[in-house]
């Protein structure tokens, strides 16, 4: 079992949504690096000890491996936010990232870098050694079990995330290559483009969701789709941008702006700007081989019932 400290906002919100994600073993809550010992809640939010709300996570690194903790940490925080998640303002609210491993040191910062690239402003989470944990007051631990009705800056959808992450597990190569046409594990694994005009869903407009062909994860509704032009399935928006990663791409001598699936990693393809106005101006530009098409009379069968609202 692995140990790392994540400071993300209120505490309460932020150890819910870690305890959920398969591979978490133990969460509790807490003040970090502050300048005080053994602080309480009212010290720490009155009196400036420093401390930084904090949940200690434990887990398992063979099933939930640092680089994916910490995505999932990404995406209930604002991480260009200083001192400040949602409504919470101080500085016990600021975003870090507390590790005791020094080898852990490297992995993190490497992961800010990445983050830092697909951010328009400058990344606000702490990387630093754990200089003090002190345990916070037992009606703090597991509030939102204890108080389902209680304060959370998190969305409730977040935690549906958290729970179903296990589906991003790592795939091996192998298990891939049964699973995937040759054409599906070049693009979604390797990161190649298909053709355009010779591929399956281009020229596709019925009604239905498209999911990750690698983990299944809904990312777009056929609701959001439209004639682009350019040969390949084209999107004006995702189910949720929490979905998909963004990442730059300056290969073929070019600037743009690669799409992944947040949940498996799977290259999906490319966002533009050269959108249609009146559906936001953005084009995701996305690999047909990257997607499995479930057409709306399928959606409820194969689990997907929750989404159907979006195309009715």
């Amino acid at each position: 079992m692995k140990i790392i400290y994540l400071a993300g906002g209120c505490f309460w919100g932020v150890e819910k949504y870690i305890a959920l994600i398969p591979g978490v073993v133990n969460t509790s809550v807490g003040y970090a690096n502050g300048n005080t010992e053994n602080p309480s809640y009212e010290d720490v939010c009155r009196r400036g000890t420093g401390h930084a709300e904090t949940v200690e996570v434990t887990y398992d690194e063979k099933v939930l491996p640092l680089t994916r903790l910490l995505d999932l940490y990404a995406e209930v925080i604002d991480p260009t936010s200083v001192n400040r998640q949602g409504g919470d303002v101080g500085t016990q609210y600021r975003t870090g990232v507390y590790y005791t491993d020094e080898a852990d040191a490297a992995i993190i910062r490497g992961w800010l870098v990445l983050l830092g690239e697909s951010l328009t402003a400058p990344v606000a989470v702490e990387c630093e050694q754990l200089w003090n944990f002190y345990v916070a007051e037992e009606y703090h631990q597991d509030y939102l079990d204890k108080n389902p009705n209680g304060y959370c800056h998190i969305p409730q959808s977040k935690f549906e995330r958290a729970r179903n992450a296990g589906s991003a597990r790592t795939h091996s190569a192998e298990e891939l290559r049964e699973r995937l046409t040759p054409m599906q594990f070049e693009v979604a694994i390797n990161g190649a483009t298909e053709p355009p005009f010779q591929n399956e869903y281009f020229d596709n407009f019925k009604a239905g969701i498209y999911v990750d062909i690698v983990s299944g994860t809904p990312l777009f509704v056929s609701t959001d789709k439209f004639e682009s032009g350019c040969g390949w399935p084209a999107f004006a928006k995702p189910i949720d941008g929490a979905l998909l990663k963004t990442l730059p791409d300056s290969s073929y001598g070019r600037v743009r702006t690669e799409v992944r699936s947040a949940q498996s990693g799977a290259h999906l393809g490319h966002v533009f700007d050269d959108g249609l106005p009146e559906l936001g101006g953005l084009r995701y530009c996305i690999n047909s081989a990257s997607l499995r098409f479930v057409p709306q009379g399928d959606m409820e069968r194969e689990g997907y019932g929750e989404y159907l609202p979006l195309i009715q």
